[in-house]
This record gives structure tokens, sequence and C-alpha cells, in this order.
């Protein structure tokens, strides 16, 4: 069981490192769609906007924060391939399939008691219904009569 939450541990590390790399991504195409300025990288294609110096980084501080971000999206790439290749191997279809036989008869036992357990009930309740009986009717019967009869 230990060893399962253990697993388990490391599937939800495995979510959340996946989350914070999408995070990573989406800073990433935010930040070099919105601090950029426009380039003319074709003859043929004219630059036709232009961005205020106070909305674009430098070329050089652009550059540095892209390498930060490759940077930041590749450490993060790491450990998330770190965390799959810790994840244990899927067990043999064999030993699947001999788990899912256990557990189809582990499931008809269970039925089985449950079957037996509830005839149980009926009859404690029945047995129950007939001492209510009995004991009714020895209250009931009137005590002269056995006065009488001594």
């Amino acid at each position: 069981m230990l060893q399962e939450l253990t697993h388990m541990d490391r599937i939800t590390q495995l979510q959340d490192e996946i989350q914070q790399i999408l995070v990573i991504m989406s800073n990433t195409i935010t930040y070099l769609t919105t601090r950029t300025n426009f380039l003319q990288v074709s003859e043929a294609i004219p630059v036709t906007k232009q961005r205020k110096a106070d909305k674009f980084d430098p070329p050089d501080v652009f550059q540095a924060n892209q390498k930060e971000l490759v940077t930041d999206l590749v450490t993060k790439a790491k450990q998330i391939e770190y965390l799959i290749n810790s994840l244990p191997e899927p067990e043999p279809e064999e030993t699947q399939a001999l788990l899912a036989r256990r557990l189809k008869v582990l499931e008809q036992e269970m039925t089985t008691a449950n079957e037996e357990y509830a005839q149980a009930v009926s009859r404690a309740k029945d047995l129950h219904a007939q001492i209510t009986d009995v004991l009714k009717t020895m209250l009931d019967h009137d005590d002269t009569d056995l006065l009488q009869a001594a």
C-alpha cells in the first residue's frame, strides 16, 4: 500500500509539473508576443506597425530573457522526464489477467456471502417473530386457569 501511495504521489507531482510547464509556455508566448518590436523579415512584406519604446524590450534584454525562458522550459521538461522515468513499469499482461481472475472469484465469493447473510437475517427475523408470538401467548394466557388446574 505504501508503494502505491508513492506511485500516486509521483503521478500527482507529474500532473503539477505538467501544469507548471504549461504556465511557463503560456507566459513565454505572452512575453515573446508583447515585449518585442516588429521587425521586417522580408523585403516583400513591409512593417506597418511600430510599438512605443516603453512597450518593448531592447534587443539585448529581449535576447537574455529569451535564453532565461528557454532554460526554464528545458529545466521543467527534464523534471517531467525524471518523474516519468521514476514511474513503475506496467505489470505484465499475465499478472494483470491473474489479478482480474482473482478479483472475479472474490466478487463471486462476496455475492455468495451476501446472499447467505441475507438468508441468515431473514431466518433470525422469522425466529424472533416466532419467539415473540410464543411469549405473547404465554403472557396472554390466563393465570387463573393454571391455578385451578393445580
